[in-house]
């Protein structure tokens, strides 16, 4: 009998989930229709990853300070049982352990969720006597839980108004099925999800949401004396909490109308070193499953500057890069950006990774499973390696020549206003065709300019000589950067905030009259109210008719920057 293959197994689920993020958040109804439950296994179980590089201890205290929302954290609590796992007998206590944990990891546990879903899984285990043949054993097991998640839909009356199986549900199915195939040393062979859960997938038109209000808050404190004690004198007329403990610390989860006063608990408990929360009204507001036809689906790597609401409104698919701060990973489009700035400027080691070969690969087959037609508006090849890879997965998976690979020559800003401006023409045409001609005008026709602010920053990450970046600072130089189809090229410098907004009034106005009106993106890293109340501002005066978006750097090229930087990226106006 072969030995199983425990950290590949759990990094194998996790980027076999990864890829269905998006999915899981547009059918995400119950209990609340606010479309995280995707994001919210993604940030959870991202210390997962790392696996092979982190000792077991650190791993398991990553995961409890990720867990986060109602999916987080059962999945957080069922998997921690399997890390101790020494071979396919210990799979059994381990799942039997992990689905009691998760029931006490909700307040209301109800039928037709990953609970259920957990629960197929013990029972189908406790049925194996010995495990000679696991390939055989785990493709029954994932056929049995498949049709567990097949089964929600009759257990909640939402699900069944909504025609979806249960978000949580699936996304544990496919991290199962991933983590089982791992396990036996299966790399490739999976069904597709489309196929598995054949008209279970898209939600009703007839479907409506209700508004929620309130706040789903996770939260880590290191506790001091009589940290238990403490947390049950200041939660005992709170029946919305959940707390477990690890280490020295406490996890909180809990759903609140006053997010302050749960602030000011959490700091008389102790050192707060993990801080989340959801404006549920907000998400619920904004969760719009239904979105515009196009002859063509858009997608494009987070190293553009692109937030993920953003991209969801456009129906674009972001491909996700992550970001390490210390020692904790988190897919680029989840790290909030002002934990990364407030890091880097305490000095706490930044870098960035690319997602693994397997999880790319996973990306595109789930995109041309999904859809007719894509095009992946790809950052440029000179930045990294994602426009050869995609394009050799093409030359063997895409025999119908439906998944169309663009080298944008761009990064950052630049790569944000060539897919957000093909992403709006792709709504008024029929013609796929048409849409890649307007996406190849575009990466033309753009350009962007970066102003960074410290070169320490470059210079840590090996972009720079730190002599140059510390003699640079010392003269107070801020170098003018724009990504090229060669590189990164420094176009100037100028000496402080003033010089940078002289520079883009000068540049904008040697390109567009008054009346012009192309489509201008501001950039901004720490430094948002200066950006758009200084600049954006400035630029509205002098170009009234022009279209002004204010959105973050994508955190790749801000892991490289540093705080203070800014930036625009402009494109004519194209007919």
């Amino acid at each position: 009998m072969m030995n199983p293959n425990l950290p590949d197994a759990f990094i194998t689920g996790y980027e076999r989930l990864a890829p269905w993020a998006d999915l899981l958040d547009q059918i995400n109804v119950f209990p609340v229709a606010d479309g995280d439950t995707g994001r919210n296994l993604m940030v959870s179980l991202a210390p997962l990853r790392l696996l092979n590089q982190k000792n077991l201890k650190q791993v398991t205290d990553n995961l409890y300070h990720s867990a986060r929302g109602n999916s987080g954290n059962i999945a957080v609590q069922f998997l921690a049982r399997f890390l101790n796992m020494h071979s396919f007998d210990s799979l059994y206590p381990a799942a039997k352990e992990g689905a009691e944990k998760a029931r006490h990891a909700v307040l209301d546990p109800k039928p037709g969720t990953m609970l259920t879903l957990l629960e197929s899984l013990v029972a189908k285990l406790a049925q194996v006597d010995q495990w000679r043949d696991p390939r055989h054993i785990t493709a029954g097991i994932i056929e049995h839980i498949a049709q567990s998640v097949r089964s929600t839909p009759e257990l909640l009356p939402e699900l069944k108004a909504a025609g979806v199986v249960d978000a949580g549900a699936l996304g544990m199915f496919i991290y199962l099925e991933g983590f089982f195939n791992g396990l036996c040393h299966q790399m490739d062979g999976f069904q597709p999800i489309q196929k598995i859960f054949s008209g279970m997938l898209r939600i009703s038109p007839s479907f409506k949401q209700l508004a929620e209000k309130g706040y789903c808050i996770d939260f880590v404190v290191r506790s001091g004396e009589n940290g238990e004690q403490r947390v049950k004198e200041i939660t005992k007329d709170d029946e919305n909490v959940l707390i477990y403990y690890f280490q020295d610390h406490i996890k909180i989860h809990l759903h609140t109308d006053d997010k302050d006063a749960v602030k000011e608990k959490a700091q008389s408990l102790g050192q707060v070193v993990n801080w989340v929360e959801d404006d549920l009204s907000e998400q619920t507001r904004a969760f719009n499953p239904q979105k515009a036809k196009t002859p063509i689906h858009i997608v494009t790597d987070a190293a553009g500057s692109l937030t993920r609401l953003f991209a969801h409104n456009l129906g674009i698919t972001l491909l996700d890069s992550y970001i390490t701060i210390g020692d904790k990973s988190q897919p680029e489009t989840c790290v909030n950006p002002s934990d990364l700035y407030k890091a880097m400027r305490a000095g706490t080691k930044v870098s960035t990774s690319q997602a693994s070969l397997f999880e790319r690969r996973q990306h595109y087959q789930h995109l041309l499973d999904h859809y007719p037609n894509v095009l992946y508006l790809c950052v440029g090849s000179v930045f990294t390696g994602n426009y050869q890879i995609a394009v050799s997965w093409k030359h063997q998976n895409d025999p119908r020549d439906c998944f169309t690979v663009m080298d944008t020559k761009a990064a950052s800003g630049k790569l944000s206003i060539i897919v957000i401006s093909t992403a709006r023409f792709a709504t008024r045409t029929d013609d796929p065709g048409e849409v890649i001609r307007f996406a190849h005008r575009a990466c033309s026709k753009s350009e962007e300019y970066i102003f960074v602010d410290k070169l320490q920053f470059l210079a840590a990450g090996g972009r720079l000589s730190k002599t140059s970046a510390f003699f640079g600072d010392m003269l107070h130089l801020k170098p003018i950067i724009s990504p090229t189809a060669e590189g990164a090229k420094k176009i100037g410098v100028v000496r402080n905030q003033e010089a940078q907004l002289d520079f883009i009034i000068e540049t904008l106005s040697r390109h567009f009259q008054e009346d012009s009106k192309p489509l201008i993106l501001l950039e901004y890293s720490d430094n948002r109210e200066w950006v758009d109340n200084t600049v954006k501002q400035e630029l509205k005066k002098r170009f009234p008719v022009a279209e002004i978006l204010l959105l973050p750097f994508s955190l790749t090229s801000g892991a490289h920057i540093g705080p203070g930087a800014w930036a625009f990226a402009y494109l004519p106006e194209m007919v």
